[in-house]
This record gives structure tokens, C-alpha cells and sequence, in this order.
């Protein structure tokens, strides 16, 4: 998608196709409000019909046998699949930008709830579930990516997949790459508008802070491009959410360089095996080493060797864009005490290092939740201590410690709506899974991980207590399930996202869509009109 297609600042959507008529029109319609409703989002998308489209299928209704396997094939977490989730009136599955426009169109006519989905890891389900009637936009479709090696960007559609990005540059170029996530699935839309970041956020920042054009449609079915949408609104998709705001289209990007060697390593210390020392000497090398190495940390309780004992494993894995003899030289110098020797790394190619890392993605489907902190003083010995002892008494909740600095402390906590920069030593994410099914295991799971979120209290940012907006967590705050929060409802989650941006995002909110169309559990609200 090269800049020649935007051929305007801005489109009037003059068509859409409407596939799946006949499926109705064969058969008399009775009077009950979902098939209105239907018959009333049918008419409207009609009078946009591009008779070339007729043969295309883009619309799906609970009538159809299709209509379940479409909805289920992008909820990553059956939590939000059971029997008694709230499904969609239909779902939406555009080919074109302009199928895209004509279905916010129509919705908004009609005044049902509209859902964007993108690639499925909203780890809440905010994108495919509302306690109102619903329409899910699932952008699948629209996953076309355009490398341009020569000006070193891409433009990438919103239902493609980071697996589908990395691919693509792959083919291109062997010392190119793109500092996004590590799971191949993600789609980039719900990625990249809430931030996103990967193994070389130490040394080129967010996927947010690597992004230099966009498109988006907008609450009247306008299709704008960076210089058309304004630099608020570019601004506000650029980490802030961007379901609400519009439909993000597409984005360009930056591609970055990389060495055609990068090296990767994989190391454990037990309790047992000083892990305690290691993660304490971790918490004051991990920010501060060279920005060519992301050091993670993965903490989970195991079985001890002693039987009927617990203990703690702490993973340490290294992705380092250089070759192993200058990684060993940069571990040997920085951190000596993990002991890592040319034996423990491996090289490979960038492309190559992030199949490694999708190795670690789950292989089958599981109920889980998480949650995520922000740490800004080190946890000493003894509080780590405590939270070993904590993790051992709880179900098997793991950590994953991704340390901050470099880049990241170098961009000011404005210049996006992600404020966590400058004096965040790591980001925890809290991760636990369970495979038993029904009410009685969720209760149980959840109250387990919301245990140990509040034991992490005295450890972790304060005032706020900072979030991640990708890690969705419906805990944190007052949720208006129907996504028409108020200001001060939406402020006691929107400052843990997005601290003192919360204000500008709800400023620009109020600017492109006052009347809160594009919504959900916890999205950005617009100011009520002066009066009220």
C-alpha cells in the first residue's frame, strides 16, 4: 500500500458490497427484533451495493451454519466462549476499506454497538463482547503488507498478523526488521494502537514509536490518511487505543535495521541455584546493559527435587542483535553472575530468533488472565523473598519481567499516549492458565491472581498504579459494561493506562466522535456537551 493510493485527504464512501441477501430473501422474515434488526442492517448496507461485490461474502448471521466458526476462530481465550457469552447480532468481515466505512455507516443509522476485532489477543474480550446488541468488524481480511526495502517502511492493513510482517520483510531483506511482539498471531491493528512492543524495545522503543502514517476511518465514514485525520488524532491511535477513535485501517511503518547475525540464549537458576541473587542483580543491570540486549526474566513456581516441596524457577532469555562472542562479552562485563558462556547462546538470523520466541506461545487452547506493573525501585532481597513464598502458596501464576531503558527512557512520556518511559526499571506481566472448564474454576483462578496483584501493592508504581493498555484488565477500575463510562468512571482506569495523556486522549475523543460511538468496557470517553 504505497502513498500514490491516497489519491485525497479524505473519501466519501459512495458503495459497499451486501453478500448473503438471498440467504434471506428466500425465506419470510417474522417480526422479532433480531431479524429487524437484521433486515434493517441488510437495507442499508443495500443502498451501497457494488453490484461487482454481489458474489462476495463478507456478512454472517447466527442463521448460518458458518456464522460460529467465524466468530470463534479469533477468541484466543474461551473464557469469552462459553455458552452463556454474548454473541454478536452479525459479524462483518470487509474486503475493501470502503466495506469498512459503509458498516460503521449503517451501525451508526442504526444505532447498534459495533466491535472491532483484529487479530483476537484482547485478553478481556473488549473487541467481541457487549451486554448490548452488537455488530463484530473482524478486519481479517484486510491483511495485505507492501515492503519497500529502498525507503525502509511498510505499509501494513490492521488484520494482518505480526507472523505475516516478519515473513514479508524476511523475503525482502536479511538485515531488516520491525520492533513489534512475539507472539505470531497478534493482529496488527489491536497491536500497534495500543502500544506493542518486542525484543528490541531496549534499543528502538515501542511498534508505536516506529510508526509515520496511517489510516483510519472515521465516525461519518470519512477514510483519512496522517495529514488528513490531523496530528491529534494521529497522535491519540498511536498507543491510546485506537477502537476509540475509528477503525484503524492501516499503518505504516518503519522498518529498522538489524545485523544478519543475531544471538539468543536460555538460562535457568532454581532457589536453589541462587536464583534469589540473580533476579535482585538483574533489577540494577537489565535497564542499564547495552541496548543491544533485551534480558527478560520468566519466574514460576515448579516442583522442588525434594518431593512435595515448591520452589521457584527464574528463566533468563537473551535476544542480543550481535554475534555470541560480543554477547559473552557484554554478559561477562555487565553480569557476571549468571555465568554465560558461548555454549548457552545461539545465532541465527533476526527472522529466525522470532520463530524461536513463537516456540513459547501456547499450543492449545486455555482459560487464562492477565494482569501487568510497572516496578521503579528495585525489590529488595527480602521482598522477593516474600513473593516466592506467596507465588508457592498460589496456583502456578508465572511472571515475565521485561526490563525498560535505553530507548525507551530517551522518548518523553508525551510523545505518545504510552506514558511508561523514564523511570520504569521493568514491566511485570502476570500470567496464569487453567484448562478446567465451568464457574467454579474461573472464581477460583481469578481470585487466585487478584491475590497476588494486591501482594505486589508495596513493590510495584503507585499514584497511579500504572498498566498496560494491551494487557486489557477489566479489574482495574469502574466498568460500564456498555462502554458509555463518564469521565470521572473512565478516569480511574484511563490514568493507569495512560497517566497525565489520559486528559488529551479524552480532548481529541471529544473532537472526532462527541457522541461515543465507537466504545467499549474501557474506552476513551468524550466530554458531555457544555450544560449537562
Amino acid at each position: 500500500m504505497k502513498n500514490k493510493t491516497l489519491a485525497s485527504p479524505f473519501i466519501f464512501v459512495p458503495s459497499v458490497l451486501l453478500p448473503l441477501l438471498l440467504l434471506f430473501s428466500s425465506q419470510p422474515i417474522s417480526c422479532t427484533p433480531l431479524d429487524s434488526l437484521h433486515e434493517n442492517f441488510f437495507q442499508c448496507l443495500s443502498k451501497h451495493l457494488d453490484p461487482s461485490d454481489q458474489n462476495s461474502t463478507i456478512l454472517y448471521s447466527p442463521a448460518q451454519p458458518s456464522f460460529l466458526t467465524v466468530l470463534q476462530a479469533r477468541i484466543r481465550n474461551p473464557r469469552y466462549n462459553t455458552s452463556t457469552t454474548p454473541k454478536p447480532s452479525l459479524i462483518v468481515t470487509p474486503l475493501r476499506e470502503t466495506h469498512v466505512a459503509a458498516t460503521v455507516l449503517c451501525a451508526k443509522s442504526i444505532g447498534i454497538q459495533l466491535k472491532i476485532r483484529s487479530g483476537g489477543h484482547d485478553y478481556d474480550g473488549t473487541s467481541y463482547v457487549s451486554d448490548n446488541s452488537f455488530v463484530i468488524l473482524d478486519m481479517f481480511n484486510l491483511r495485505s503488507i507492501d515492503i519497500d526495502i529502498e525507503h525502509e517502511t511498510a505499509w501494513v492493513q490492521a488484520g494482518a498478523n505480526l507472523g505475516d510482517l516478519y515473513y514479508k520483510i524476511s523475503e525482502k531483506s536479511k538485515t531488516h526488521g520491525f520492533p513489534a511482539g512475539l507472539c505470531h498471531t497478534v493482529g496488527i491493528g489491536g497491536h500497534i494502537s495500543g502500544g506493542g512492543y518486542g525484543n528490541m524495545i531496549r534499543k528502538y522503543g515501542l511498534t508505536v514509536d516506529n510508526v509515520i502514517d496511517a489510516r483510519i476511518v472515521d465516525v461519518r465514514g470519512r477514510i483519512f490518511d496522517r495529514k488528513a485525520m490531523g496530528e491529534d488524532l494521529f497522535w491519540a491511535i498511536r498507543g491510546g487505543g485506537g477502537a476509540s477513535f475509528g477503525v484503524i485501517l492501516a499503518y505504516k511503518l518503519r522498518l529498522v535495521k538489524v545485523p544478519e547475525i543475531v544471538s539468543t540464549f536460555w538460562l535457568q537458576r532454581t532457589l536453589e541455584e541462587n536464583a534469589t541473587d540473580l533476579v535482585h542483580r538483574w533489577q540494577f543491570v537489565a535497564d542499564k546493559i547495552d541496548n543491544d540486549l533485551v534480558l527478560r526474566l520468566l519466574l514460576n513456581p515448579v516442583d522442588a527435587k525434594t518431593k512435595g516441596q515448591k520452589t521457584v524457577m527464574a528463566g533468563f532469555a537473551g535476544m542480543f542483535l550481535g554475534n555470541a562472542d560480543r554477547l559473552v562479552s557484554v554478559m561477562t562485563k555487565e553480569f557476571p553472575e549468571l555465568g554465560l558462556n558461548k555454549t548457552h547462546c545461539k545465532e541465527m538470523s533476526w527472522f529466525q530468533s522470532m520463530l524461536q520466541w513463537t516456540l513459547l506461545t501456547p499450543k492449545k487452547e486455555i482459560f487464562f488472565k492477565r494482569k501487568s506493573d510497572y516496578v521503579k525501585n528495585p525489590i529488595p532481597k527480602e521482598g522477593l523473598e516474600a513473593i516466592w513464598k506467596k507465588m508457592m502458596e498460589l496456583d502456578n501464576i508465572d511472571f515475565f519481567f521485561t526490563p525498560y531503558g535505553g530507548r525507551m527512557s530517551e522518548i518523553p512520556a508525551d510523545e505518545t499516549p504510552f506514558p511508561h518511559r523514564a523511570g520504569t526499571i521493568f514491566k511485570i506481566h502476570y500470567s496464569l492458565n487453567w484448562v478446567q472448564e465451568g464457574i467454579e474454576a474461573d472464581n477460583n483462578h481469578m481470585n487466585q491472581i487478584r491475590q497476588l496483584y494486591e501482594f505486589m501493592t508495596p513493590f510495584v508504581s503507585s499514584s497511579p498504579r500504572e498498566a498496560f493498555l494491551n494487557y486489557r484488565d477489566l479489574d482495574i477500575g469502574i466498568i460500564n459494561h456498555n462502554g458509555n463510562n463518564s469521565y470521572e468512571e473512565a478516569k480511574v482506569f484511563g490514568v493507569k493506562y495512560f497517566k497525565n495523556n489520559f486528559d488529551r486522549l479524552v480532548k481529541v475523543k471529544t473532537m472526532v466522535d462527541p457522541e461515543n460511538f465507537f466504545r467499549s468496557q474501557q474506552s476513551i470517553p468524550p466530554l458531555p456537551p457544555q450544560g449537562k
